[in-house]
């Protein structure tokens, strides 16, 4: 059984239910639609390296097929850099030999192909001599086209397809809408390298690289030259990254003495002790590290390690870490957002689990050192927590604490002065999916602050939800909670009021894959904040699909 079937056949059992749920079925289903997506994945890594003897290999001598059609001339800016194309669908069908010349010709309008994606978002089988499935795919290819400018392609698909072998065939595939998008220069390019920032690791899942969690940066100005310069953790070696002011930076973690630090997940830079220079704590999957910088006092670069006599040296599977004056008393304090040993311990629920390790809130003491307050306040949550933000999110000038749980419901903890009480569900807040990351903006320019949640999106599990309760489908019931579990990032807005509306359904794309993390941000200075979403999990030939 897939990580998906089993999670949402364990979130079933959790629900009560009034229908039976025959579990072989559901996972023959979705093991014939894991096979399906799966195969496209390969004919998607297919047409990325234009092999069109392997292409040819997953369509049916039988096919009929709807053609991908020349690239029309564009109809107007879309946005201020993208230019969207009016491409009409043809209603023509095309026999297999001619359809492959047809994604020749396609494939040859572009000069470059960077990623393809066949994604297969709904499907039904049926169980004759070789089972056949009805499938909705979502097609993507990035690249660029023939004036060597960065093009979108994006379509939607009816597929139809026949097992034999143990290979499907696809015998029909009508294209139902596409859009193409074309930016008429390149907004960003890939510096790394020439900048002096490029770290070479091996794929996650082998050989020292055993962990996908262990990475983070954050960035501040620490040797005072009025550049921001960059730390960043990683499996075995952490990098202090000095700004050159020439377009490069120069490592420089061993001289400053931050460069063993194995077990590191997220930096944090805080002035700790007020004194005008960036501190460095890092939480760690182990004991947490505070390194202070000795700039003001000593006049040179360098940390100096101070975990065990400031206090954090407490354990803790930190994933990530945030800073606040949290009592109102001009001293910044820490607080450290906790998981568990994934594989080793799992959740005792998927949606509502509480046995994560515990979360730490450091409060600052003014004297160097820090005392954790965690359940004094209220907020020693175990849900599995990825990520937290601190900010004032009912406007009475105190700093609350937005909490991201992977396998529970994420927390809204309101400050009341001298402990948090988590508000979440009163505020209409309530997110019970696999929350990875927050952040704060204001999408609409209302002057509030909104909230955007980093979430799951699973194409597996919106099938399988499909399967389960067709006839519950978008509802709030069982099937609308644990769909959560599936569907991607929120985007709360805030009202004004100190409440906030769900908008995700209804302001855009908020699918956007294994999402981990992101921010606000105006990338192309209209001035409005776009939200950048970095996501990802599987690497490799084997989509599994997720």
């Amino acid at each position: 059984m897939s990580f998906t079937v089993a999670a949402l056949l364990a979130g079933c059992s959790e629900q009560a239910q009034t229908s039976s749920i025959d579990p072989s079925q559901v996972e023959r289903v979705e093991d014939l639609s894991e096979a399906l997506a799966n195969q496209l994945h390969e004919l998607s890594l297919s047409v990325r390296d234009r092999d069109m003897a392997a292409i040819a290999t997953h369509f049916d001598s039988g096919l009929s097929a709807s053609p991908w059609p020349p690239f029309a001339d564009r109809i107007g800016s879309q946005s201020r850099w993208i230019d969207k194309l009016d491409i009409p669908l043809s209603t023509l069908f095309l026999d297999r030999p001619a359809y492959l010349d047809n994604w020749q010709n396609f494939l040859t309008s572009l000069s470059s192909i960077e990623d393809v994606r066949f994604n297969v978002k709904s499907a039904d089988f049926e169980e004759l001599t070789e089972p056949r499935a009805e499938a909705l795919i979502a097609i993507a290819i990035v690249g660029r086209n023939d004036a060597h400018q960065r093009t979108w392609v994006e379509a939607w698909a009816q597929l139809g397809a026949v097992r034999n072998a143990e290979r499907w065939r696809i015998d029909r595939l009508e294209l139902t809408a596409l859009t193409v998008r074309v930016a008429r220069i390149d907004l960003f390019s890939e510096v790394s390298l020439a900048a002096g920032v490029y770290q070479a690791a091996p794929p996650f899942g082998t050989p020292g690289n055993p962990s996908f969690i262990a990475h983070g940066v954050a960035v501040a100005d620490v040797d005072a030259d009025g550049l921001l310069d960059a730390f960043t953790t990683g499996n075995g070696a952490n990098f202090l990254y000095l700004n050159q002011c020439d377009g490069t930076f120069a490592e420089m973690a061993a001289v400053a003495g931050v460069k063993i630090t194995p077990n590191a997940t997220a930096p944090l830079f805080l002035d700790f002790d007020n004194d005008g220079d960036p501190d460095l704590f890092l939480a760690s999957t182990g004991h947490q590290m505070l390194f202070e910088n000795r700039l003001i006092p000593d006049g040179g670069l360098e940390f100096r390690d101070i975990s065990l006599v400031s206090g954090v040296d407490r354990f803790a599977q930190g994933y990530s870490a945030v800073s606040a004056d949290v009592n109102g008393d001009g001293l910044p304090d820490i607080y450290v957002a906790s998981y568990n040993r994934y594989g080793v311990v799992m959740p005792n629920s998927w949606s509502q689990a509480t046995n994560g390790t515990a979360n730490l809130l450091f409060l600052n003491q003014g004297d160097g050192s820090f005392q954790e307050q965690a359940q004094q306040w209220g907020v020693d949550d175990s849900r599995w927590s990825y990520a937290a933000h601190f900010g004032d999110f009912d406007g009475d000038d105190r700093q609350d604490i937005y909490l991201a749980n992977d396998f529970g419901e994420n927390a809204l903890y309101l400050n009341q002065g001298d402990r948090f009480a988590d508000t979440a569900g009163a505020l209409g807040m309530l997110d019970p999916g696999n929350g990875m990351g927050v952040s704060l903006g204001d999408y609409n320019n209302d002057g509030h602050i909104d909230i955007h949640v980093t979430n799951m999106s699973s194409t597996a599990g919106k099938r399988i939800l499909k399967r389960l309760f067709p006839d519950e489908a978008g509802s709030a019931g069982t099937s609308g909670v644990l769909g959560k579990l599936a569907a991607g990032n929120s985007l709360f807005r805030s009202l004004g009021d100190g409440t906030y509306q769900d908008v995700s359904s209804s302001v855009g794309p908020m699918a956007a894959g294994w999402a981990w993390g992101g921010g606000f941000v105006d990338f192309d200075n209209d001035g409005w904040q776009d939200i950048h979403s970095p996501n990802g999990f599987i690497s490799g030939k084997s989509l599994k699909d997720t």
